[in-house]
């Protein structure tokens, strides 16, 4: 039986290099999908004063942190028409907000939690009670959004 010569051991100074460059590419790497700053240390407030555009008549609005996957919603009586909600999130993944009245789901409209804005209009067909479900899968993360009439 043949066996092939040996290779030529690498030197040590080689492999430390090899082995920093892997340990840094782990730290980036991990880095780069971290949110900036803590969500569960942020100043809802202080935040949303910059997230969200002055606003006129705010029929419904909420802001606040998602810490983990449970839904948090909010009930305005509206009348009927169509409105703008604006919504924004940060902290990393996708924020959902499913729109209802009286209990019977209207809308879904979503937002990048990448501190961008999003709107969508809403048609509101009769007087009734609204209800706003804001949640995410990709908690935690730090949310807000309100509701006017659209112009």
């Amino acid at each position: 039986m043949l066996l092939a010569p040996p290779l030529p051991a690498r030197p040590r100074v080689f492999r430390r290099v090899l082995a920093a460059a892997a340990g840094a590419a782990v730290v980036l790497g991990a880095s780069a999908c971290s949110p900036a700053g803590s969500i569960e240390s942020a100043n809802v407030e202080t935040w949303k004063a910059t997230a969200l555009p002055p606003a006129g008549r705010v029929v419904l609005a909420d802001a606040g942190k998602i810490l983990n996957r449970d839904p948090i919603a909010r009930e305005a009586s509206v009348t009927a028409g169509s409105y703008t909600l604006t919504m924004t999130c940060d902290g990393g993944g996708k924020e959902f907000f499913a729109v209802a009245l009286d209990g019977t789901r209207l809308t879904e409209a979503g937002a990048a939690c990448n501190g961008s804005r999003e709107t969508a209009r809403i048609k509101i067909p009769a007087a009734g009670r609204l209800t706003i479900s804001a949640s995410s899968v990709d908690a935690p993360l730090i949310f807000a959004y309100q509701l006017v009439p659209a112009s």
